[in-house]
């Protein structure tokens, strides 16, 4: 079906979960952190959340494994020093 629509496949086989690692764990932490905690009134309402999380928290103060658990913010900031 994918080669129908001209969409390209990931380059792993399937049953390999490593090529969606990322997005998967991206996914399961806004889902965890974010979307089993509220209820919005609006799908708008619900985006602009969204939003919020991963411009205001998920990019600059997540922890990051391979920064040595320190966040981007973090991380910058001791580079700077």
């Amino acid at each position: 079906m994918a080669t129908e629509l001209g969409a390209l496949l990931s380059v792993g086989r399937t049953g390999q979960c490593w090529d969606n690692a990322l997005a998967e764990s991206f996914f399961a932490t806004i889902k965890r952190e974010l979307l089993d905690t509220t209820t919005w009134p609006t799908r708008a309402a619900a985006r602009t959340a969204i939003f919020d999380f991963i411009e205001s928290w998920y990019n600059l103060h997540r922890l990051h494994s391979c920064l040595d658990y320190l966040s981007p913010a973090d991380y910058k900031s001791a580079l700077a020093a």
